[in-house]
C-alpha cells in the first residue's frame, strides 16, 4: 500500500496537466534517470522566518509559487565564521589599458556552441543523470579551452577541479593562480549550471537560465587565456551545481571558503540573454542583499566598458548563488539581463530555448562577457 505522502504527491501530479507536449507521468516510480526522493526532508530558510523542515515535494511546490529560499540542511553553520580579513575597497577602474584589447577578442561564437550543446541535455537538473553528464561536458570544455587557449606558462597556473556534493552534479572551478607571495586575496566569477523545470522530471534546456551565464562567464575565461593575462590576485571561475534546489552548491563552496580563503568580490552572472521585445538593451543590477559598494563599482564598470547602461532592479531574497557568499560575509553583487520584470518569462520550462524568440540574443550576452572581464582585470591586477 502507498504511503499517505505518496498518494498526496500522486494527486498533485495527476492534477497537473500536460506541460509543452509532454505528459506528466502519474506514479512517483515513473522517474527513470533521477535520483530526487520526494519525501526526503529538507531544512529550509526563508527571509525573515526561523527555518523549517519541508519535504522535497514542499520545496517544488514553494518554488512554483515563487518563493525563494536556501535549502540549509547541509550548511547550518554557513555565515557564523569571523571574516578572514577586513572587506577591501573598491577604487574607480584603472586598467583600461589591460581591459580594452581583450574585450576585442570576445566573440558570439564560442558562446553559442557551447550553449547548443549545453542545452541539448534533456534536463541539467542536479539529481538527474544528465545533470551529471551535462557538468562533465561543461569540465571537459573548459579543459579543452585552457589546453587550446592558454600558454603553458598560463597553464602552469590553472587547476580545473569538481567540488564534490553527495547529489552527483558537482560544482566546477577554474583557479587561476595570482602571482603575487603578499595578497592572498581571491575574485570570484560565478554562474549556476544546473536547470528545472518547475515540475523538475520534465525536460529543462536551461537556455537563459542559466546556460546563458554559464557560458558568458566561459567564454570571459577563455579571453583572459587567449590574451595571456596573467593576475596578480588569484582569479577563480566557478559553475555551481543545484542553485535551483536552494542555493546548495554556492553554500557548500562558500562554507568550504569561509574563514579560510580571503575572498574579495564575487559575481554572479545568472540569465544573461534576454531582451524583451519594445525595450531598451540593458544591464540589471540588482540592489537588494547584495554588497553596495561593489555594485557600485560595477556601475562604473559598465559606463566604462560596455556599450549599454546599467539600471537598478532587485529580485528578493535567496534569488542566485551571490547570496550565498552575502550570507558568508563576502562582498558580493548580481548582474541580470535587464529589470526583474523584463527578464525572460520562459524560465523552467522547455520553452527556455535558444530559438524559441527573436528576444534570446547572444549579442546581449556579449556585453555581460565583456563585464566579467573588466571584473577580473581591474580588481586582479593589483595587490592589496
Amino acid at each position: 500500500m502507498k504511503s499517505l505522502f505518496a498518494l498526496v504527491a500522486l494527486a498533485v501530479v495527476a492534477s497537473a496537466s500536460p506541460i509543452d507536449g509532454e505528459q506528466v507521468p502519474f506514479a512517483l516510480e515513473s522517474f527513470p534517470g533521477f535520483s530526487l526522493d520526494l519525501s526526503a526532508q529538507r531544512l529550509v530558510e526563508m527571509q525573515g522566518q526561523p527555518p523549517v523542515w519541508m519535504s522535497e515535494l514542499e520545496k517544488i511546490q514553494a518554488k512554483q509559487r515563487g518563493i525563494k529560499f536556501f535549502d540549509i540542511t547541509d550548511t547550518r553553520d554557513l555565515g557564523t565564521v569571523p571574516r578572514l580579513q577586513a572587506k577591501a575597497s573598491f577604487p574607480s577602474p584603472n586598467a583600461t589599458e589591460k581591459v580594452k584589447p581583450i574585450l576585442k577578442t570576445l566573440s558570439t561564437k564560442g558562446p553559442e556552441e557551447n550553449l547548443r550543446e549545453f542545452t541539448s541535455f534533456r534536463t541539467r537538473h542536479y539529481r538527474s543523470d544528465t545533470g551529471r553528464q551535462s557538468q562533465v561536458w561543461l569540465k571537459k570544455r573548459i579543459s579543452e579551452i585552457t589546453s587550446e587557449w592558454g600558454s603553458k606558462s598560463l597553464q602552469n597556473k590553472i587547476k580545473i577541479s569538481e567540488f564534490s556534493h553527495s547529489w552527483g552534479q558537482n560544482s566546477v572551478i577554474a583557479r587561476i593562480n595570482g602571482s603575487s607571495t603578499t595578497d592572498d586575496g581571491v575574485i570570484i566569477i560565478g554562474a549556476h549550471q544546473d536547470s528545472t523545470n518547475m515540475w523538475p522530471f520534465l525536460p529543462a534546456p536551461g537556455a537563459d537560465d542559466d546556460g546563458s551565464g554559464s557560458v558568458t562567464i566561459l567564454e570571459s575565461y577563455r579571453a583572459l587565456l587567449a590574451a595571456d593575462f596573467h593576475p596578480v590576485r588569484s582569479i577563480e571561475f566557478h559553475w555551481y551545481s543545484a542553485e535551483e534546489g536552494g542555493l546548495l552548491g554556492s553554500q557548500a563552496v562558500a562554507q568550504a571558503y569561509e574563514g579560510h580563503v580571503n575572498v574579495i568580490a564575487m559575481s554572479q552572472f545568472d540569465m544573461t540573454a534576454w531582451v524583451k521585445r519594445g525595450t531598451r538593451e540593458e544591464v540589471g543590477l540588482i540592489m537588494d542583499f547584495v554588497d553596495l559598494p561593489l555594485t557600485e563599482f560595477n556601475k562604473q564598470l559598465i559606463d566604462l566598458y560596455l556599450d549599454i547602461p546599467w539600471v537598478e532592479t532587485k529580485c528578493g531574497y535567496a534569488c542566485s548563488d551571490h547570496a550565498s557568499w552575502r550570507k558568508a560575509g563576502y562582498p558580493s553583487s548580481f548582474t541580470i539581463e535587464s529589470t526583474f520584470e523584463n527578464s525572460n518569462k520562459n524560465i523552467h520550462s522547455a520553452n527556455d530555448r535558444i530559438d524559441v524568440s527573436d528576444e534570446f540574443s547572444f549579442l546581449h550576452m556579449l556585453e555581460f562577457s565583456k563585464l566579467a572581464v573588466a571584473f577580473a582585470v581591474e580588481l586582479g591586477s593589483v595587490s592589496n
